[in-house]
């Protein structure tokens, strides 16, 4: 498996916020310094796509504050994301940061072995990022997106506006989608209408 799809469908659907992932930095708004991947190449490809499932915000994000988001498979509806086209081991690397870990640690070079071998779910711990499901195939080449593996039961937590700006440009770059279609959207995420209101969310667009 030389290449493999990266799906992201939270604040990494935003190009320059995941290339703080790629290449390293700060992403604005955000409170911590990524290392950035062994390979820090930009993706060969990126594609918008929409798979089955539910978006969730949930936990406490130590870069944002406030609810992360969460990809639950079993939800009903749609997911929109952004699929980066990677090396399996850039996409190990990335999910290693996600769990505040070292890009080439056991853990990236764990993960970007097993990804032949996952067919629909595989987790590898409890943690927030730990569980690796694959979303089907784009162009004849497999997709993966890392979430929780307990997505569905985790308590809904509403995520700040910096995180949330991040999503909104993303969903923007890669759908090409009106600031009310993003509102709505994210409004119909479990967490998020716990605080945020329609035109508070168009707002964050401007």
């Amino acid at each position: 498996m030389q290449r493999v799809w990266y799906v992201a469908y939270g604040s990494n659907l935003a190009l320059g916020r995941f290339r703080c992932y790629l290449a390293g930095g700060r992403p604005a708004g955000g409170a911590r310094v990524y290392p950035g991947c062994r390979d820090r190449s930009d993706p060969e490809r990126i594609v918008g796509v929409e798979v089955p499932g539910r978006l969730v915000f949930a936990g406490a994000s130590r870069v944002w504050g406030g609810g992360s988001a969460f990809y639950d498979a079993a939800g009903p509806g749609r997911v929109a994301g952004r699929a980066y086209l990677l090396t399996p081991e850039q996409l190990g690397d990335v999910a290693a940061q996600e769990m505040r870990r070292e890009p080439g640690g056991e853990f990236a070079d764990d993960l970007a072995g097993l990804l032949p071998h996952v067919e629909t779910v595989h987790t590898m711990g409890p943690g927030r990022y730990e569980t690796v499901a694959r979303l089907g195939d784009q162009d004849g080449i497999p997709m993966f997106t890392v979430t929780h593996g307990t997505a569905a039961d985790l308590e809904p937590v509403a995520p700040t506006a910096p995180y949330l700006r991040w999503i909104t440009a993303g969903l923007i770059e890669s759908h090409g989608w009106t600031a009310g279609r993003v509102a709505e959207y994210l409004l119909s995420a479990p967490g998020v209408s716990s605080v945020w209101t329609l035109d508070e969310l168009v707002a964050l667009t401007a």
